[in-house]
């Protein structure tokens, strides 16, 4: 405790923050437009932001002082954004079965230390092409909820263009507060639903059944080990952290498996945020730059507490307003996931078809589209993959007709 009060900057509280209202700013959206989309109740969806929201925060904490290092947890944003359309379509006690599969998949990945083995077997254009199919929606959904709400899309449209221009970290948060001002203006923030209360963990039973494991814990599982995971582990190794994966890895897995039954579909180290408080911005020297993640770790559990109150913020939001939101703070994500897809000619094809079964949204034997996506692009890479055998090359003899036939 006296190393931590020594090492404390305002820099660092800043960042941590900054970080952590980013996530709330950003990838939660997602989690209220799936809750829309599932027509979960009050009470379940603020049990879940209650469960990332203490999960990540716990986790935030108790690994930055550990490793002393600034270590960013967050929930599984790329697997919020699967759940959109798989959630409505299944028991919420399926899909606390499939989390617990997902769960423990990564907490085996990480126990056996095989994280970086696995990511080198995986084709990384096919993932990204699964990740840009799962995201393509969102980004669509931005400009179709401009038709029902113009003058408020394209004000936070133009506000994200300027901010990214000028200051892109705060890009969405200025997305978020112009957002709020004009519905606040138009008289669109439905008030009444305004409440102020603790969030109340919520218990779901687990079911299992093998259609959710393939449909969603698979899927999770390839969306956090390589939209999550990869990143958050090169946004630390590019600031010169050399802190082994595993133990964050299986860290991650051990406090989803024990939160799952509260509805926490993944805990995954941050990237995007992650990179707010491990920079120079946090502080001048590296060692003192885990108060950052300290710092954000508190955050999320002052959040979490009131999970109710936060519910209920953004219920009060008009749809447009999340769904433009949603698909702003998620348009780095699709361009990085399409730029991944693409970067290897030999696998665009394979990608391509990827992220074409997935976006499809459609569905097959009860299996969903990120699944199909997922096997229609593996079989594409291997078998365009095969070499073609070599062709022999022409006898002597036949050499000497050819050129004398020239």
């Amino acid at each position: 405790m006296k190393a931590l009060l020594k090492d404390i900057s305002l820099s660092a509280l800043v960042a941590g923050f900054i970080a952590t209202v980013i996530s709330y700013a950003g990838p939660l959206v997602i989690i209220f437009q799936v809750a829309q989309a599932a027509d979960l109740p009050h009470d379940v969806l603020s049990s879940w932001v209650w469960a990332i929201s203490i999960g990540s925060g716990v986790l935030g904490i108790v690994l930055s002082l550990r490793y002393k290092v600034p270590v960013i947890v967050a929930w599984n944003a790329p697997g919020s954004a699967l759940l959109i359309t798989l959630l409505p379509g299944m028991s919420l006690n399926e899909a606390v079965g499939a989390y617990l599969v997902s769960s423990a998949i990564i907490l085996l990945v990480g126990l056996s230390g095989s994280f970086d083995r696995i990511i080198s077997k995986l084709p990384a254009a096919i993932s990204a092409g699964m990740l840009a199919g799962i995201l393509f929606s969102f980004g669509t959904g931005l400009f179709v909820s401009l038709q029902d709400q113009p003058l408020l899309v394209l004000a936070m449209f133009g506000t994200y263009l300027v901010c990214k221009r000028l200051v892109p970290r705060y890009a969405v948060l200025a997305v978020l507060l112009v957002g709020v001002g004009i519905a606040l203006g138009l008289g669109e923030l439905r008030t009444e639903r305004l409440v102020i209360g603790l969030a109340t963990p919520l218990w779901i039973s687990p079911e299992f059944s093998w259609q959710a494991t393939l449909n969603v814990a698979l899927p999770l599982v390839m969306v956090a080990l390589t939209g999550q995971f990869v990143p958050g582990m090169a946004v630390l190794r590019a600031d010169g952290y050399s802190t082994p994966a595993s133990p964050l890895i299986s860290s991650n897995g051990a406090a989803s498996l024990l939160l799952a039954p509260f509805g926490c579909h993944g805990l995954t180290l941050a990237a995007i945020t992650a990179a707010i408080c491990t920079g120079r911005e946090a502080h001048e020297d590296p060692a003192r730059r885990y108060v950052a993640g300290v710092s954000g770790g508190v955050f999320y559990l002052l959040l979490g507490l009131f999970g109710a109150t936060l519910v209920s913020i953004f219920a009060a939001f008009p749809a447009a307003l999340i769904a433009a939101l949603a698909g702003l703070a998620l348009l780095a994500a699709i361009a990085n996931s399409l730029t991944g897809a693409m970067a290897i000619p030999q696998d665009r094809e394979a990608a391509l078809i990827t992220f074409l079964v997935t976006a499809s949204g459609m569905s097959f034997l009860g299996l969903s589209a990120a699944f199909w996506g997922l096997i229609f692009g593996v079989v594409a890479h291997l078998l365009l993959g095969l070499r073609k055998p070599p062709t022999s090359a022409p006898s002597p003899c036949v050499q000497r007709e050819q050129q004398t036939a020239r």
